[in-house]
């Protein structure tokens, strides 16, 4: 859908130059020769953004400003004033205004103000729209565990919340980094802002770069307009950089620039773009190790690792997964309309004598299947992996029949073909969840389908 913009300003030139800009770019404009006129549209009509000239008769752009702000406090402003009146901006942003134009602009220039404030628009109203899911999604009641260990954490998330220090959140796959990330967000002083995340090792290096930083027009062949990277977006809220450990030595650098001064450039760009961001980064690598064989910079890991968040994996946490796994439970029966009770003491067994190579994750997907599977108002049995189950479990699992007329080496390849097949089937192509439920990591099934010829496509 398009997004309607409302344009206020006294110079009807200036309006039929906007109007005509904007309507090109796919916007629905609407404009105002007064700031009284303005007022009257906002009653009848719906807009997502409000541009204002500062100065024009009988109300003012910033008296525009200061009343829209009163009754229609969700409404982004942007004011446009002529150079050399920076402090009708200023006092314009200390009124709630969103951004600034100076007058004369460029046709590129106002496209991006509006882009990058629509794009912000978007992300807000995103996060106020699941506010009261993630108020419950990330409380530290979801965060289940009362075992000594994760008492110490949730005492540290408190401590460094509301600081602006970088945190690295270290563990194995499935312990709760995203969650961590995410709950250290919405307790600190940024909660109101944007929490952005992004996953470091599902795109190439290029890729990255320009997801993190953006790109101008033309920088790169299909870079057809200027983009606004994940940085620029996440400006006065958090930047979540999940599997840091896995990104390239030239993004390491880049990566360094920013957390040192909190600045960089988009690709193709020479202009550098300045943020107030909050860094939480999360890795299951040994990034000591990598910083020890030259596969990862010393100063990056020094960099990131400020406040080091360490989470456990669930076989050094057995005491909580009782918590866990009636906490998911009563989630799946929420979420399939189930009503079962409890978790039998056998089948509870089981899961406390079950090694969780996928951890939280893992427990999570074992009780989704009970809970589906079960008919009556006890899970009696719980499936787990072959080759890792406990003694006392009564899972089934389902292998491939081979026989002894291949070459191991043949029946390896076949194995793993065929196993990817159905893994990417599960995950519906998503790389991501493939790699989640094989405990691989994403770069592996890359190149583990591109040998095999095939394609994420074909299981969406």
């Amino acid at each position: 859908m398009s997004k309607k913009i409302l344009i206020a300003d006294d110079e009807r030139t200036t309006l039929e130059i906007l109007k005509s800009t904007l309507t090109q770019t796919n916007y629905l404009v609407d404009t105002a020769n007064s700031a009284l006129e303005a007022l009257k549209k906002l009653e009848s009509n719906s807009y997502n953004l409000l541009i204002t000239d500062v100065k024009m008769p009988r109300m003012s752009g910033l008296e525009l400003l200061e009343k829209v702000k009163q009754e229609y406090p969700q409404m982004d402003v942007i004011v446009m004033t002529a150079y050399g009146v920076i402090d009708d901006a200023v006092a314009a942003m200390k009124k709630g205004a969103i951004d600034y134009i100076l007058k004369p602009f460029s046709t590129e220039g106002i496209l991006l103000v509006i882009q990058r404030a629509l794009e912000q628009q978007d992300l807000v109203l995103e996060n106020r729209y699941l506010k009261e899911e993630i108020k419950t999604q990330y409380s530290y009641e979801t965060i289940v565990g009362s075992s000594k260990k994760m008492q110490e954490i949730y005492e540290l998330m408190e401590r460094v919340a509301d600081t602006d220090s970088t945190v690295l959140i270290r563990g194995e796959t499935g312990t709760g980094k995203e969650l961590v990330a995410r709950r250290l967000h919405y307790i600190s002083d940024r909660k109101d802002k944007i929490f952005v995340e992004v996953d470091c090792v599902a795109l190439t290096e290029t890729l990255l770069e320009s997801e993190l930083f953006g790109h101008e027009k033309g920088a790169f062949t299909g870079a057809i307009k200027r983009k606004i990277g994940k940085f620029e977006l996440a400006h006065n809220g958090t930047i979540f950089l999940d599997e840091i450990g896995d990104i390239s030595p030239t993004m390491q650098v880049k990566l360094l620039r920013v957390l040192q001064e909190r600045k960089f450039e988009r690709v193709g760009g020479n202009e550098p773009v300045r943020v107030n961001v909050r860094v939480v980064a999360a890795t299951n690598k040994d990034l000591e190790k990598a910083v020890a064989e030259g596969k990862f910079r010393e100063d990056l890991y020094y960099r990131l690792n400020v406040i080091p968040i360490y989470l456990p994996p669930l076989r050094e946490r057995v005491e909580d997964i009782p918590l866990l796994a009636n906490h998911f439970l009563n989630v799946w029966n929420r979420k399939v309309k189930k009503s079962i009770k409890r978790i039998s003491p056998k089948a509870m067994n089981a899961l406390l004598n079950y090694p969780w190579p996928g951890n939280i994750r893992e427990l999570e997907n074992v009780i989704q299947r009970a809970v589906i599977m079960e008919k009556g108002e006890v899970i009696t049995r719980v499936d787990l992996p072959v080759g890792k189950k406990s003694p006392d479990s009564e899972g089934s699992f389902t292998s491939m029949e081979m026989t002894g007329d291949l070459s191991f080496p043949a029946a390896k390849e076949q194995f793993e073909k065929e196993y990817l097949i159905a893994l990417l089937k599960k995950s519906r192509g998503s790389i991501r969840a493939a790699a989640e439920y094989s405990l691989l990591d994403s770069k592996s099934i890359y190149l583990k389908m591109r040998r095999y010829g095939l394609k994420k496509e074909d299981f969406r």
